[in-house]
């Protein structure tokens, strides 16, 4: 055989080699057989339609009237009216003060304390004023300003305390009516202290009294035993 024979014979015998390992061709596919005649056919599936829901439109709120009111021009700030404060009470202020001078008293020295009840003296003799007569009294209350004297304190504070009491309630009264309690609580105190240490003394006095009376007995029976004694030796 010639050459180009036995390569013409290799080529074909390959190519019916790779027509056999090829993979065979998709079948084709099968037509729906055609409905019988006379056939009832199916419903269709009902649809249930999907609700769509409500689209609300919220308005947005109005402005308050603080915020729509437009601020005030410097000329309308330039013609305001200005605004008057509420007058302070004058007796609230000497009511204060007044305090403040009473807590100061309870830790100030002697000789402070007699200063300042001169011139609360000086004051008072000037302007008779509800404050000089409670700070006087209640200086002439403390040992260390001076010997105390109730009676006088008691007698600045009575006005005071009788104004309270038909009604004239005010800071002043109402201090001058605790301090005028405190006084008088005090002294009815040391009054019954003086008529307790007075019953005592007279008790004391009775017993020192009696006492004396039985020494003074005891002598005279004493000088006349001795007496009666020397008359019967000299028989």
């Amino acid at each position: 055989m010639n050459p180009p024979r036995r390569s013409a014979a290799w080529l074909a015998a390959a190519l019916a080699l790779v027509g056999c390992a090829a993979a065979p061709p998709a079948p084709a596919p099968v037509a729906p057989a055609p409905a019988a005649a006379g056939a009832p056919t199916p419903d269709p599936l009902p649809v249930t339609p999907v609700p769509v829901p409500t689209i609300v439109i919220v308005p947005s709120p109005a402005p308050s009237p603080a915020e729509s009111t437009p601020a005030p021009s410097p000329a309308q700030l330039a013609n305001a009216q200005p605004v008057t404060p509420s007058p302070v009470n004058e007796e609230d202020q000497q009511a204060l003060a007044l305090l403040a001078d009473l807590q100061r008293y309870a830790s100030d020295p002697g000789d402070d304390l007699r200063r300042d009840l001169a011139g609360a003296n000086a004051a008072l003799t000037r302007t008779r004023s509800d404050a000089n007569r409670i700070r006087v009294a209640m200086l002439l209350t403390l040992p260390q300003a001076g010997p105390p004297d109730d009676a006088r304190a008691l007698s600045l504070l009575e006005p005071l305390v009788g104004k309270a009491a038909n009604g004239g309630v005010s800071p002043l009264k109402q201090i001058a009516s605790v301090l005028y309690a405190q006084i008088a609580e005090r002294t009815r105190s040391l009054r019954e202290e003086q008529k307790r240490t007075a019953a005592a003394q007279e008790k004391l006095d009775a017993l020192r009294a009696v006492e004396r009376s039985l020494l003074l007995e005891r002598s005279r029976n004493a000088g006349g035993g001795s007496a009666g004694g020397g008359g019967g030796t000299g028989r």
